[in-house]
């Protein structure tokens, strides 16, 4: 059975044609656009602290297992840029514009900038910067709902990349852990 557009095509293209300023932005939209935008610039902050948090772990990792950490941490400084350019565009599609002023990062990032002590702790700084991404994209998610849902499913591929890296680095903090764990007993000290 055939469905009907819900809306006539005459009245879709009269639509189409007024405010073409706002380019994707159509009457459709529901969403509290200035609320989006800003959401959306502190998730921009949040990934490029993020970005800035790995690039330094990256090149700070030292010790036995530096290499993979480093090889990691870079992995994930190049996917978190990624979102930032992500976000960036969608900021511009809403007619917005990516706040990348590095004076303000921090105070709209919901994560912070910590550079831990030592390899264990850097990943330990890595994973509670990811739990705060993904409690913030799940919020910001949900908060959507249907009113913007090209930004909603933007936002849930970041997630679902977000839980991956914080995963990523669970495993790697127990890994980490074992090895020190039994270091320890081989050179009698446990």
């Amino acid at each position: 059975m055939d469905r009907p557009f819900l809306t006539d095509s005459r009245e879709l293209r009269r639509r189409a044609r007024s405010h073409m300023e706002e380019g994707a932005v159509t009457e459709g939209y529901r969403a509290d656009r200035e609320t989006v935008l800003r959401l959306l610039n502190e998730a921009l902050a949040m990934e490029i602290v993020c970005v800035l948090r790995y690039k330094r772990h990256y090149y700070m990792a030292a010790g036995i297992h530096a290499q993979a950490v480093a090889a990691e941490c870079l992995e994930h400084a190049n996917e978190e840029q990624g979102h930032a350019d992500l976000i960036a565009e969608r900021i511009v599609q809403l007619g917005g514009a990516p706040d990348l002023n590095p004076g303000g990062f921090l105070g709209r990032s919901h994560s912070e900038y910590v550079e831990g002590e030592d390899l264990i702790g850097m990943i330990r700084e890595d994973l509670v910067a990811e739990r705060i991404a993904v409690d913030s994209y799940r919020e910001m998610i949900e908060y959507l709902g249907d009113d913007d849902p090209t930004t909603r499913r933007r936002l849930e591929e970041i997630l679902a990349t977000e839980e991956g890296h914080a995963e990523d680095l669970r495993m790697l903090i127990d890994a980490l852990s074992r090895d020190e764990r039994r270091a320890l007993r081989e050179s009698g000290r446990s």
